[in-house]
């Protein structure tokens, strides 16, 4: 259980770096793209999280 919260935690990090990187980037290109990857990584993370807590449920 703990190494799926480690990993929720580490997908939220990544996004919220995601989110630093596109905010500084001066490159239209580049901002659009580490907005995409924020986005797919904060998903990515409330999906695992939603998994846990289903699994949760069930037991």
């Amino acid at each position: 259980m703990q190494d799926y919260l480690a990993q929720v935690e580490k997908l939220r990090k990544d996004a919220a770096e995601c989110a630093l990187v596109r905010d500084l980037a001066t490159d239209q290109a580049k901002r659009e793209l580490f907005d995409r990857l924020a986005s797919h990584l904060k998903a990515l993370a409330d999906q695992v999280e939603q998994a846990i807590l289903q699994r949760n449920v069930g037991t």
